[in-house]
């Protein structure tokens, strides 16, 4: 085994798994390094390394289910369906630095199916299901402004619930883009992956975002 990957590299404490600071470039955690190396050991069939995965992404991906289909039970399930594909289909994946983009796109597609399953069934889920598809088709177009950086809401000295206010206020479009693209830090290609869209439509619709969110939040270009 990868010396790396050894399990005096890892330490549980209270359920949760924490990286030993032995692993560290000029004082900072090599988090993405660290994230490809437990990527290729769960692919490696390394269970406390994909446990790991699990319990760093699960409630992110229970938020962006949420947000997809405003049913926490449905959610719940949409997520929980992919981790347990995703121990089938992981070793698929050529690139572990995709793992991000790859599993919430995995969610974003269950999801989908789920609503179907239920629009077959009830009618009363048609106009979800109608919203839904339109979301995925036109949102998430738009990135990486060139002024309003990755951090800056958190850094702007506004409260989080007069940011989260703000958000809220955003047409439903702008407002997925914000979270994936602020608050879960994504970047513009894992946005593209996840909604199947170019690069450049999401690059595009984050400065439409961007504008609103200034002018709810008052962030200044100069800050």
């Amino acid at each position: 085994m990868n010396p790396l990957l050894s399990d005096n590299v890892f330490k549980v404490n209270k359920g949760k798994f924490l990286y030993m600071s032995r692993y560290t470039c000029r004082g900072t955690l090599m988090l993405q390094a660290e994230e490809d190396l437990l990527v290729i050991a769960a692919q490696s069939g390394n269970h406390k390394a994909f446990n790991v995965l699990v319990v760093k992404y699960q409630k992110p991906l229970l938020r962006f289910a949420n947000r997809l289909c405003n049913d926490p039970e449905l959610a719940n399930d949409a997520v929980q369906d992919c981790w347990i594909k995703s121990t089938k289909t992981l070793r698929q994946l050529k690139d572990p630095r995709a793992f991000k983009s790859w599993i919430y796109r995995l969610v974003k597609w269950r999801v989908t199916d789920l609503l179907r399953f239920k629009v077959k069934h009830k009618a009363r889920f048609g106009a979800e299901l109608h919203e839904l598809d339109e979301q995925l088709l036109d949102e998430k177009k738009f990135i990486e402004s060139a002024h309003l950086k990755q951090g800056d809401l958190k850094q702007s000295g506004l409260k989080q619930s007069e940011i989260g206010m703000a958000i809220d206020k955003l047409p439903k479009v702008e407002k997925e883009i914000i979270h994936l693209f602020y608050l879960d830090e994504m970047k513009v290609a894992e946005i593209a992956i996840i909604l199947g869209i170019p690069t450049g439509t999401v690059k595009s619709r984050l400065n439409r975002a961007r504008a609103l969110l200034k002018q709810k939040c008052n962030v200044s270009d100069d800050g």
